[in-house]
């Protein structure tokens, strides 16, 4: 593997391990499905290199992150970074913008536990641009269908039956109507864009030029979907559902009631999950 990767695509089609060595606060606003978070900094060292930084320059700050992270701490970090990269030959690291953060784990996995291990150019804001791009790309070409229908109809089923199915609710972790909330809540808005947006680069991937997604409106519970998806699903035809009360009836009970209780209950135990329900 190079030292340094560009191909984005590749990262995300084939599920390729990474480490974010950005601070917790930045991992917490937004990072990619399955990436693990090994920061070189956590967030008052960050918060004191950027002050020194804007008071001092770049040097005096360079110098300062050296002394925080030094030590017993970078030891530790190294440790941490290590493991991971031992576990993951085949993984690549990065930080924000691919810069100093990424290069100094980089260096110190190789000068200090003898591991060369890639690292991605642009970082985490390369791509997730990547990723916004991949969105409105795959909201201009492909064709779409919109499955509609009241609650209880089985929209959702249909969908995990299609191979070009995209499912808005599973990657909002929302079952999209007002009790639709679940016990382990919803994913940062960015978290959720890019969810969808590698399912979509890997339905394409697999040849799907037409895909089908459940009517959702504007939100996903508190997930806003993509405004150029959005807007595009405005045009496109509409499939509508039906099926007996009966049907629906017993559909709504499994999963609002039935399914959701026994979450909380998974969750938080006997007496808190059902107080929660």
């Amino acid at each position: 593997m190079p030292e340094n990767l560009t191909d984005f695509r590749h990262i995300f089609l084939n599920d390729v391990p990474m480490m974010d060595v950005r601070a917790p606060v930045e991992f917490g606003q937004g990072a990619f499905p399955g990436v693990v978070n090994h920061p070189l900094m956590n967030d008052d060292e960050r918060q004191q290199v950027g002050t020194c930084y804007k008071q001092k320059g770049q040097d005096a700050a360079i110098a300062l992150g050296h002394q925080l992270v030094s030590g017993a701490t970078k030891q530790q970090r190294i440790v941490a970074w290590a493991g991971f990269a031992q576990a993951q030959p085949q993984g690549v690291l990065y930080c924000f913008r691919g810069g100093l953060r990424s290069q100094i784990v980089q260096q110190w996995l190789k000068s200090e536990a003898g591991i060369s291990y890639p690292r991605v150019v642009g970082g985490y804001k390369a791509m997730r641009t990547f990723l916004i791009d991949t969105t409105e790309a795959a909201s201009a070409q492909c064709g779409f269908y919109v499955l509609s229908g009241l609650t209880g109809t089985g929209k959702t089923e249909v969908l995990a039956e299609l191979s070009n199915g995209v499912d808005l609710e599973a990657h909002a972790n929302h079952r999209g109507s007002s009790f639709g909330q679940r016990i382990s809540g919803q994913p940062t808005q960015i978290d959720f864009e890019n969810r969808l947006a590698i399912d979509l680069l890997k339905k394409r991937a697999d040849n799907h030029a037409v895909l089908v997604v459940e009517d959702e409106g504007r939100h996903v519970g508190r997930c806003a979907v993509p405004l150029a998806l959005r807007q595009r699903l405005e045009q496109v035809p509409l499939v509508c559902l039906d099926d007996g009360f009966e049907d629906r009836v017993e559909r709504i009970l499994r999963d609002y009631v039935v399914q959701q209780r026994a979450d909380c209950v998974a969750a938080l135990g006997e007496a808190a999950g059902a107080a929660a329900f």
